[in-house]
């Protein structure tokens, strides 16, 4: 899967922030462009991974759309 990400660099320090707009919240950095790219994959990945959530034997799952 591809995501598309922005970097933009610092200009104090140099380094280069990365963000993937599709997943709020999702962002990271490293010191060269190429560290910050290998550091937003790690981030996208932890970020998708699924989250297990501890139901009641009485919850009720449910979808909705929203238009």
């Amino acid at each position: 899967m591809k995501w598309q990400v922005v970097l933009e660099p610092d200009a104090e320090t140099g380094d280069w922030a990365v963000w993937c707009p599709q997943l709020p919240g999702c962002v990271s950095a490293g010191e060269t462009e190429q560290e910050a790219l290998d550091n937003i994959r790690a981030a996208i990945a932890l970020y998708l991974e699924p989250d297990p959530i501890d139901l009641t034997s009485s919850a009720i799952v449910r979808e909705v759309s929203v238009e």
